[in-house]
């Protein structure tokens, strides 16, 4: 591309982003409810849940669904769905383990299993939602990661015959150049793998307080607004200190993900990584057919540095990924929620996928924190002699696997063997990470090494193969 012609597309791509508004899209909502009042005074309980996104409201739900007459409480430090919950792509998929690669690399022996219960899984979220009527846009579209690159090509075909071989391929399809672009046209899309029945699309935000609303429904108790201070064994049972008052309750179940934990020890386990997306304003009909975007899947590129992009219910494109931001210190703070820089990235990359859609404008652009792990999964454990149980570390998958988290923490506190508590995966947890600056000097380096190799045809240097020797890779 010429310099004046490039001048130009980044003259465009900054006219895109000169009306969007710093907030997330699914927030932005006339429909949000408004929040339950704060905690005052004290209570008590039989199970009291720390935490108001998809790992709290699985965990209450379910827990009414076990007994209905068990009493619950549930605390959220601001209000339900705000965090994660609400910000997210809405891609919800049934892989527990952050992808089959992740998955199969990390548990090998398991992963028939694993993909079973999360197929299982995403069933009963489909059948929750329903149950419920939740208004939360679920659409089972499906997922299709998708080539831009020669050797990107080439690794897909190698991994669905690989998939195909191990017995794992039931529901994905092989897309050539043609094939893909068939489905969604852009002139980057060299090949795909499309996953026609693992990944539903949703609105997150909706899916959160339509959960609220089932809770409530239920009889569990909902105190917004109220950020739990401390964790102290009480008697037979836990007490949780607020700003006005206290919970009592025989178990407790943390939901805090990215937030540091009641458990101090769990806190090494993860750090935030502040991911970003934009999202347009509503495709005429012609854009639409433009890009031949006929069948509304989620898509991702297959890339180190990956986008994932997907169509809402009023067909705007929500756009999101690529950076992956670790604040020195791993501090979540209401500031990086927010970064032009990354905004600007993302818009020229959108223009070069979709050329079709010059002179769409973007009507929202945030961010988030997401709650990484070592692993890249989630892992799970106990405290307090088993009168606490914790779920944590979804690496940016969690909108389907927190309500299997939900289920596995549910059988700890009830101190249940089975197929869930069996597995490895939860009986094993990932290596911590160090303090700083080893923390951020090792993902700094991390992060080069992977846009690196996305610039070398993939070739992982000598600290990515020392990564995957130790079990620390980043293969999903």
């Amino acid at each position: 591309m010429a310099p004046s012609a490039m001048s130009r597309g980044n003259d465009n791509w900054m006219k895109s982003l000169s009306d969007a508004q710093p907030v997330a899209y699914w927030l932005d909502d006339p429909g949000r409810p408004h929040p339950e009042p704060a905690l005052t005074g004290a209570e008590t309980c039989d199970l009291l849940v720390v935490g108001g996104g998809y790992s709290g409201l699985w965990t209450a739900l379910n827990a009414k669904e076990r007994d209905p007459g068990r009493d619950v409480v549930l605390l959220e430090g601001r209000e339900v769905g705000w965090a994660a919950s609400g910000r997210n792509g809405g891609f919800c998929a049934a892989s527990l383990t952050h992808g089959l690669p992740n998955g199969l690399t990390r548990w090998p022996d398991e992963i028939h299993k694993l993909q079973e219960l999360g197929a299982r899984n995403l069933d009963g979220i489909e059948a929750a939602v329903a149950r419920y009527s939740i208004d939360c846009d679920f659409e089972r579209t499906g997922e299709i990661d998708v080539a831009t690159e020669t050797y990107q090509a080439w690794e897909l075909r190698d991994w669905y015959e690989k998939t195909e071989r191990e017995g794992l391929a039931d529901g994905v399809e092989f897309l050539d150049a043609e094939a893909v672009r068939a489905q969604v046209d852009s002139p980057t899309f060299q090949a795909g793998l499309w996953d026609r029945r693992g990944v539903a699309m949703l609105n997150p935000a909706r899916l959160a307080w339509g959960l609220k609303r089932a809770c409530l429904d239920l009889g569990v108790r909902i105190h917004e607004h109220t950020p739990a201070l401390t964790l102290k064994p009480y008697g037979a049972g836990m007490a949780v200190r607020t700003p006005y008052g206290q919970v009592r309750a025989r178990k407790v179940a943390l939901g805090t993900n990215i937030f540091p934990s009641l458990v101090r020890r769990v806190r090494a386990y993860t750090v935030p990584v502040y991911d970003y997306a934009l999202m347009t304003e509503p495709l005429t009909a012609e854009q639409l057919g433009a890009i031949g975007w006929k069948n509304r899947q989620g898509l991702g590129d297959s890339a180190n540095q990956f986008h994932y992009f997907r169509l809402s219910a009023d067909n705007r494109i929500l756009w999101g990924g690529y950076d992956a931001i670790y604040p020195y210190g791993g501090r979540v703070r209401a500031e990086y929620d927010d970064r032009p820089q990354t905004y600007a990235k993302l818009a020229g990359h959108f223009f070069t996928c979709f050329p079709q859609l010059e002179g769409v404008r973007f009507t929202h652009a945030w961010g988030g924190a997401i709650d990484t792990c070592s692993r890249f999964s989630a892992f799970f454990g106990t405290a307090h002699g088993g009168r606490v149980a914790y779920a944590a570390g979804y690496t940016g998958l969690g909108v389907g696997a927190t309500r299997f988290g939900a289920d596995v923490m549910l059988d700890l506190l009830a101190g249940e063997h089975t197929e869930r508590t069996s597995l490895d995966m939860v009986r094993k947890k990932p290596l911590p990470f160090p303090p700083e600056p080893f923390a951020w000097t090792g993902i700094a380096l991390t992060k080069w090494s992977l846009a690196r190799a996305d610039a070398h045809d993939g070739r992982r240097n000598l600290w990515l193969r020392a990564l995957d020797r130790l079990g620390l890779g980043f293969d999903s």
